[in-house]
């Protein structure tokens, strides 16, 4: 019998999440996990050829556009683009790919999603790091991308949106991505002052999307976003044991948007 192939452009990527904390104690995790690089165009085919996946409906695994953006049943494609043009870049006829975590029997909880903005010759020319905390706030940061060779993208800015109660607001996030393929990362240096503060990424590797995959990854995974959310509330507790200060939450950002004027920058050697 010959495996099932997929003919999607979006895909799983399985890997591991890291987090270290360097300072005023340290503390450090690891865990597998699988993330979904969803083509947001691609979802009502995604809902209509898949068993076991579905686009704004309950199933074992789903995607809901109001888990994202602006946290409304409307287009997130369109969501988006908008965001885009108001940052003066039209991708007409381009793709905009989404890494997240995909709902699990109707739950999901996603620190982080990041946004792959691509144009009509599919160049990557920006990308929205969407950050989610768990009092039910979300920010961006929308940054331009002008690099067409494949190398990882670095690019910094600092942070605006309050995250976790041991982390203070004053910092700064250095960002280091590499281009969705084969092979995906996402690396985040958060610095304050002093320094590097805390190193956090994800890496993994692509597999096709398919309903058997899928079923595989639920046999491997079944409780993964009680983990995530459940290992954000434990990790603070353990945090929080070793005698970390705790930093008061401000109001967030009156803008949804954070729009950084940056540029893609080699790693200095």
């Amino acid at each position: 019998m010959q495996p099932e192939m997929s003919n999607y452009n979006s895909c799983i990527y399985e890997g591991t999440v890291f987090h270290q904390r360097l300072r005023p104690r340290k503390h450090r995790l690891s865990y597998r996990v699988f993330s979904m690089l969803v083509d947001l165009d691609e979802l009502p085919s995604l809902n209509k050829k898949l068993k076991f996946f579905s686009h704004n409906r309950f199933n074992l695994f789903s995607f809901w556009d109001k888990d994202y953006g602006c946290g409304k049943d409307t287009s997130l494609a369109q969501y988006a683009r908008n965001l885009l043009n108001t940052a003066d870049l039209d991708l007409t006829g381009g793709t905009v790919k989404l890494l997240c975590y995909p709902r699990l029997f109707g739950y999901a909880f996603n620190p982080l999603s990041v946004y792959y903005c691509y144009d009509l010759t599919d160049d990557l020319k920006a990308v929205i790091y969407e950050v989610s905390n768990t009092f039910g706030e979300r920010h961006s940061y929308l940054m331009k991308v002008d690099q067409k060779d494949g190398r990882p993208i670095f690019h910094s800015c600092k942070k605006d949106f309050y995250v976790s109660p041991f982390m203070d607001m004053d910092a700064t996030y250095h960002f280091c991505i590499t281009l969705p393929s084969d092979r995906l990362t996402v690396f985040i240096d958060q610095h304050d002052d002093k320094g590097s503060l805390l190193k956090a990424s994800f890496s993994g590797h692509s597999k096709d999307l398919s309903d058997k995959f899928l079923i595989s990854l639920l046999l491997r995974y079944p409780l993964m976003s009680v983990k995530v959310i459940g290992g954000i509330h434990w990790e603070a507790l353990k945090l929080w044991s070793k005698g970390l200060k705790l930093f008061a939450r401000p109001a967030p950002p009156e803008s949804p948007i954070t729009y950084v004027t940056t540029r893609s920058l080699e790693k200095k050697t």
